[in-house]
């Protein structure tokens, strides 16, 4: 009759065949790529509604500049001595509690006179100092 036993066969076959599963795994990573970057772009947010007022507009620094010849400006106007410096950053930390202090020191000024300057700046009750430089 027309039925197979097993020893007309020649031998089984003893591995699983990997190819279809690397072929599906595949298929798998595409679409996990193409579709990730969708995922973060497309969040909807219904934010709530209030009646607040327009943000303050960010408050500009003040410039505290010192020339190698060691005159101070406080945004570009003249300043007599580091007494006046002092009483004019007393009364700008009136009106404004949170006021940073931009310092554009020329290379050359006096290391002691930098010194000096934050100093002064620090005894007004400002902590917040940064230095101006420029990109090599």
């Amino acid at each position: 009759m027309g039925f197979k036993t097993q020893s007309d066969d020649q031998d089984a076959v003893s591995e699983i065949n990997v190819t279809p599963l690397v072929d599906v795994m595949l298929v798998l990573v595409i679409i996990l790529l193409v579709t990730a970057p969708l995922l973060t772009q497309s969040v909807n947010v219904a934010l709530p509604k209030t009646a607040a007022t327009q943000p303050d507009i960010e408050k500009q620094p003040f410039q505290l500049g010192l020339d190698g010849e060691g005159r101070i400006t406080l945004n570009k106007q003249p300043i007599a001595d580091l007494i006046e410096l002092e009483s004019s950053l007393t009364n700008a930390l009136l009106t404004d509690p949170e006021l940073s202090i931009h310092v554009y020191a020329d290379q050359t000024v006096n290391y002691g006179k930098v010194a000096e300057v934050m100093a002064t700046v620090q005894h007004a009750g400002i902590s917040k100092l940064a230095f101006v430089t420029q990109e090599e």
